[in-house]
């Protein structure tokens, strides 16, 4: 029998998860993990995610304690896959995610790069983040994510003096997933973020969640989470990135750009046109799991760490 390294695993070797998410700190795998090296992506399950990092002033919420992975998991916006909440956690888990996953790194850089997720992946040790995430729509969810800051990738290429800005795109998949016809919005989906809103600390390059690796509908194989921000800024299974001196394009700005600004900052003093922002709904809380009501924070809580990125800037305008 073959044993191999884990310095020699790669992502498209279909190992058990965990072993390319924690290779830093990877001791040595049962025979479980040896008899899964055998089996198709479509037959293993999402696997723990073990010896995870937790560091830094960001990642605590108080008191507050995640929402149920259920629920997570189960209510979702994710357009490619259904257009109802529910619609993903039914269609996503049919699509396979390709085993190779090239993340392409270009614009304006000194050293564009493609990166296979394995690479990407070798780049920092997970840690897990307790993160709010609060949607548009008036329901927030807390999720221990997975991952590392964005900034750690996008400094491997050195973006030059006209970088202002990073675009993101996600995978497209026509045989899968829902035409821009059949979704209302355009596809491949494509979201963007200000240079210092994308290299700050806070956003997350995550691969995973609940101390294991992302469900398709939550993003597999891996994801942006921007906590600050509305979640459609939270990109999912991104494939492309690049560095810009304009602002880009976002697929909810080209929808409505009177709905949805640029920035999207979780703002309670600012409406969406057809909803009040005052006021929240935390899923999987209070009677029965049917939400908690709460006043909206603005920044989402984290005003302390970004509020100084708009300084001076007319978040009404702005928004």
């Amino acid at each position: 029998m073959l044993i191999r390294k884990p310095a020699d695993l790669h992502y498209s070797d279909v190992t058990p998860r965990e072993v390319y998410l924690n290779r830093r700190r990877f001791i040595g795998a049962g025979a479980a993990t040896l008899g899964a090296l055998a089996l198709p992506s479509s037959a293993l399950a999402t696997a723990k995610i073990n010896g995870l990092v937790q560091t830094g002033p960001y990642h605590n919420l108080g008191n507050e304690k995640p929402s149920p992975k259920a629920t997570v998991t189960s209510y979702n916006n994710y357009y490619e896959f259904g257009t109802g909440k529910e619609d993903p956690s039914q269609n996503a888990p049919k699509w396979k995610v390709p085993a190779e996953w090239p993340i392409r790194i270009e614009g304006e850089v000194m050293q564009p790069k493609t990166l296979s997720l394995d690479q990407v992946m070798k780049l920092a040790p997970a840690e897990e983040r307790i993160y709010r995430l609060r949607c548009v729509e008036r329901w927030s969810v807390v999720v221990p994510w997975i991952g590392f800051s964005l900034s750690t990738l996008l400094k491997q290429v050195q973006p030059t003096g006209k970088a202002k800005y990073v675009a993101f795109e996600t995978y497209f998949d026509p045989k899968a997933m829902l035409s821009p016809r059949e979704a209302g919005i355009p596809f491949p989906y494509v979201e963007g973020l200000r240079l210092d809103e994308a290299m700050h600390p806070l956003t997350l390059l995550s691969f995973g969640m609940y101390g294991e690796t992302l469900p398709n509908q939550d993003g597999a194989p891996v994801r942006i989470v921007v906590p600050w921000k509305y979640g459609y800024k939270s990109i999912k299974s991104i494939t492309r990135i690049r560095f810009v001196e304009k602002q880009p394009p976002t697929d909810w700005g080209i929808y409505s750009d009177r709905e949805y600004g640029f920035y999207s900052n979780v703002n309670p003093e600012v409406d969406h046109p057809r909803w009040s922002q005052k006021e929240e709904q935390r899923l999987g809380s209070g009677f029965l799991g049917q939400g908690t009501r709460m006043a909206t924070v603005k920044f989402n809580g984290y005003g302390a760490q970004v509020a100084s990125l708009y300084s001076g800037m007319d978040l009404a305008k702005f928004h």
